[in-house]
């Protein structure tokens, strides 16, 4: 059976990983018939936020044990991945990809990844895996890639200009659409990058792992 890494950023759309996103992201892995261990880097979040009203907490959380909520309990540190046991890579959206897994929240185009993230990434392309990134997460793209890879992250201006400034190459999408970077077996979907509901966010999470697995 083909193996999926899952890469999470903690629990919760404002700090850490997009719940739906990253829990249907698991479903079809499995519904498609391939199998997923979860990863997360043993680090600090930047801030904890109040999912009900928005305001930051006083109070501080670690991502690696977030993301357990996520994978109930089952999660490996990132430091410990091991590319040769996995067919793809994968990392659903989430602000706290954006501020956890790199700064692009803060930063833009100036950001930096996390170091395990970014060995991580290089290894499966290197070994000509497929890397796959939902919302948010393509941001990641260029950052570790370079210039000239070609991703999505919806329709968002902004962000695309940003993305753009960083040398990627942006194509529009709308709900449950992938954008392949053939060259660099890259894919991306937009999710919540649109405005969608929880449909929508299934109809892009599997579209994106079947498309990663015609690579495997």
């Amino acid at each position: 059976m083909k193996k999926f890494a899952v890469v999470l950023a903690g629990s919760g759309v404002f700090d850490g990983s997009e719940i739906h996103e990253a829990t249907l992201t698991m479903y079809s892995i499995s519904k498609n018939g391939a199998v997923y261990d979860v990863f997360a880097p043993d680090i600090e979040q930047h801030h904890v936020l109040n999912h009900l009203n928005g305001n930051e907490m006083d109070e501080k959380r670690n991502v690696l044990i977030e993301s357990a909520r996520l994978a109930r309990g089952a999660v490996k540190n990132l430091s410990e991945f091991d590319p040769q046991n996995y067919d793809a890579l994968i990392i659903p959206g989430g602000f706290g990809v954006a501020k956890n897994l790199c700064d692009f929240a803060f930063k833009g185009p100036d950001c930096q990844a996390n170091p395990d993230l970014v060995k991580a990434m290089k290894a499966m392309k290197d070994m000509g895996k497929p890397i796959g990134a939902l919302c948010i997460a393509p941001v990641l793209f260029p950052k570790v890639f370079g210039d000239q890879v070609e991703l999505t992250i919806g329709q968002d201006a902004g962000t695309a200009e940003a993305l753009e400034n960083m040398g990627a190459v942006h194509k529009n999408t709308n709900h449950g659409e992938v954008v392949i970077d053939e060259k660099n077996k890259l894919f991306s979907t937009p999710c919540y990058m649109l405005d969608a509901n929880i449909a929508q966010i299934g109809e892009g999470t599997d579209n994106i792992v079947k498309s990663m697995m015609k690579y495997m």
